[in-house]
């Protein structure tokens, strides 16, 4: 069966060039940075080159790129880090969230409100998951804030936050402003000399990388760490370095980067047509999150007197890799948290369908999955 892939936000294949520039430090270059010998040293400076590139393309400092293993990881030191030491520095409680972030984000959160005596406040969101400036506004004038974490582009149903205004807003509090930038690293601006990001977290695999490394960018935004060991990563992050998976980020950013007008541009039609074609020829379809302000790639959709993990196996069977809403959710019958917080009732949610496109993704394949999709639909509420 010719399949077709439908779910790059779960994640991407690897890329030829970044597994060609991988090879070399599985095998030949293949030290531990933090030895002392020459086999070290030769790792140390490939480690640090690729810092000081990831710093030069995304707009920070080298000294505040720290690489992690996974997206999740970076939200992890990034909320509960920031918390920690706000805490310490001047008694801040509270932990501001929009309700629609990853579970990382989210669970973290949790965390520090059950098990570490936090206060934990979700911010109010527009229709479209979008978080309200005037509520980031009111929360911050009202509590002692330690940390807050607005998602730049949602995973689950693509709306892009204006992290821009709501960092700018926690910048005049002197709050730490984090934002989960694993959805938006490939298709959307990152420049932390402009934007007014504390903290940024992305993973590899997102963007034609390695799976098992990520990255967490910090404008000298004191952390305290949740991994003790070595002195890696500035003491924050302890742990032999997985320096493949370090060479593999960095070649696919700078790739991602490039090709991110020409991607933009090819997509958000492509990305359209499903849209528009779905709404219109499936009755009782209607799409989650902004119709405007939403990644290029991603479609989400909710149907009718329909389950989505079902819709999702009917897809895979008929050669179509599709997820329903987050990838971490297939299989949950439980309702998505994301699409409740848009205030859709619990029966309607379970008939999310999520479709997400990427650098292989072709006309011919929005064509035939269009046609397959409301005869999926169709059979399942019979």
């Amino acid at each position: 069966m010719d399949r077709i892939y439908l779910d790059y936000a779960a994640t991407t294949p690897l890329d030829p060039q970044v597994l060609e520039a991988m090879s070399p430090y599985f095998t030949q270059i293949f030290g531990n940075p933090s030895s002392n010998h020459y086999f070290g040293q030769q790792a140390e400076a490939v480690l640090e080159t690729c810092r000081t590139k990831v710093a030069s393309l995304l707009g920070a400092q080298a000294e505040d790129v720290l690489f992690t293993a996974s997206g999740s990881e970076g939200d992890n030191l990034a909320v509960k880090g920031a918390a920690f030491a706000q805490r310490n520095a001047r008694g801040a409680d509270t932990v501001l969230i929009s309700p629609v972030e990853h579970p990382a984000v989210a669970n973290s959160a949790k965390q520090l409100r059950n098990e570490f005596g936090f206060k934990l406040i979700e911010l109010k969101t527009d229709k479209a998951g979008a978080v309200l400036a005037e509520d980031l506004h009111a929360q911050l004038a009202q509590n002692q804030v330690a940390v807050v974490s607005v998602i730049y582009a949602n995973n689950e149903i693509g709306t892009i936050n204006d992290v821009e205004t709501l960092g700018a807003i926690c910048a005049e509090q002197q709050v730490p402003f984090h934002t989960d930038a694993v959805q938006a690293c490939a298709y959307l601006p990152i420049d932390l000399q402009q934007q007014k990001i504390d903290l940024l977290s992305f993973a590899a695999h997102k963007f034609y990388g390695p799976k098992g490394v990520g990255a967490l960018l910090r404008r000298g935004t004191p952390l305290i760490s949740h991994t003790s060991g070595g002195k890696q990563e500035h003491k924050l992050r302890a742990g032999t370095h997985n320096v493949p998976g370090i060479v593999g980020l960095t070649k696919a950013l700078e790739l991602a980067l490039q090709r991110q007008p020409q991607e933009v541009a090819r997509l958000s039609p492509l990305r359209d047509r499903i849209i528009q074609t779905a709404c219109a020829e499936i009755s009782g379809c209607q799409l989650t999150g902004s119709a405007q302000n939403r990644l290029p790639n991603h479609v989400s959709l909710l149907f009718d007197e329909i389950s989505g993990n079902d819709l999702v196996i009917m897809l895979d069977m008929a050669g179509f890799a599709c997820s329903s809403g987050s990838a971490c959710k297939v299989g949950d019958p439980k309702p998505s948290k994301v699409i409740l917080a848009l205030g859709y009732p619990a029966e309607e949610s379970l008939g999310s369908l999520r479709v997400t496109l990427g650098k292989d993704t072709t006309a011919d394949d929005v064509d035939r999955f269009l046609e397959y999709l409301p005869v999926a639909v169709k059979k399942l509420r019979k």
